[in-house]
Parts: C-alpha cells; sequence; structure tokens
C-alpha cells in the first residue's frame, strides 16, 4: 500500500529529475515549440516540493490535488494546466484514503490521463505527452517497471510523428524527426514513480 510520504517523495524525485533534464527539455522544445519547456517544468516542480514541505498533506490524492494546482498556477504555456490537470484528477479519484493500493493509483492516473485528453483534445499518435502516458498507464497493472519501459519507448516513439497539437504543431511537416517535449517530460514523471517504488520495496 502507499502512503502520502510515497507520493511526497516521488513529487521529490520527479522535481529532481526534471532538475537534471531540464536543458535536455529544453533543447527538445526549442527545435519544435518555445524553448522553454525545461526552466518551466523547473519552476514548477521546484514550487511543488516548497508546498509539500510547509503543507505536508496527510492522504495521497491531498499531495496529488496540492501538486496539480502548484502546476497551474507556476507553469506557463499549456504544460500547466496539462500537468495540474493529470494530477489534480488523480488526487481527486484517490479521494481521502489514507493509503491506496496501486490498482488505485493506476485508476486515478486513468483519471488523470482522461483528464488531459479532454483539456487538450489530443489522442494517442499527435506527438503530445499522451504518447508516453497513456501506454505507462496501461502497463502499470505489469508494475511500475513495466510503466516506465512504456513512457520511455512511448515518448522516443513521438520522434517519426507529425504534431497534430500544441505549440509543434503549427510547424506541419517540419516536426517530424523530433522527439515530443512533454511525452519526455512525462516519461520522467513516471520514472521518478518507478523509482520511488523501487526504493520502498514496492
Amino acid at each position: 500500500m502507499l502512503d502520502a510520504d510515497f507520493f511526497r517523495r516521488w513529487m521529490t524525485a520527479a522535481a529532481s529529475s526534471i532538475d537534471q533534464e531540464a536543458s535536455r527539455l529544453t533543447a527538445l522544445d526549442s527545435a519544435i515549440g518555445d524553448a522553454d519547456h525545461g526552466s518551466n517544468m523547473q519552476r514548477g516542480f521546484a514550487a511543488v516540493v516548497t508546498a509539500l514541505e510547509k503543507e505536508a498533506p496527510d492522504t495521497p490524492g491531498g499531495v496529488l490535488t496540492l501538486a496539480g494546482r502548484k502546476l497551474i498556477s507556476t507553469v506557463g504555456g499549456a504544460s500547466g494546466p496539462l500537468y495540474g490537470t493529470l494530477l489534480r484528477r488523480a488526487g481527486k479519484a484517490l479521494g481521502d484514503d489514507v493509503q491506496v493500493s496501486e490498482a488505485q493509483l493506476a485508476e486515478a492516473l486513468r483519471a488523470g490521463v482522461d483528464g488531459v485528453r479532454a483539456l487538450g483534445g489530443a489522442a494517442p499518435g499527435d506527438k503530445t505527452m499522451l504518447d508516453a502516458l497513456i501506454p505507462a498507464v496501461d502497463a502499470l497493472g505489469d508494475g511500475f517497471p513495466a510503466a516506465r519501459a512504456a513512457a520511455e519507448e512511448g515518448a522516443v516513439a513521438t520522434t517519426p510523428l507529425l504534431a497534430r497539437k500544441g505549440r509543434a504543431s503549427y510547424l506541419g511537416e517540419r516536426s517530424i524527426g523530433h522527439q515530443d517535449p512533454g511525452a519526455t517530460s512525462s516519461a520522467l514523471l513516471i520514472a521518478a514513480l518507478a523509482k520511488t517504488a523501487e526504493v520502498s520495496g514496492e
């Protein structure tokens, strides 16, 4: 079972990973976006960690809801609302339980992904964060390592795709050949989850 401390450590691990990979995310975004995805995500997750240190919610749902709220208020562009919706919807789906199962987390993340789909209007194959998140959620039933691998494979698989949503879609065929930064940061989020579970012995 996963408690609030597990979710806090997940968000902290995600912040650390995004901090380390910020320059790569920005480089990816400079090719097909506004060249600010790395710095935006870095700022957002730093704010999440600070907020969690101050408020320390005592339920998994509370941790994700707070994290989502902070991302919406601190991350610029489309990423803030999309990531914020992912985590807030997942937090709401988890409710007030003090501990949740891996199966509950999988269903909650699916609710979050559905929220992202509704907000952004994207579908699988549109070269967005969904191309990493949907395979990850689908694989979560097979364990955290499987979700991590699926997310990373999904992110890499965006490289040959034509962008149909977001800033990259304005480039048309010039978006082909570049890995999507949103899918890449989403894979980092799932990898941080898997790492947290590994350290926790889950």
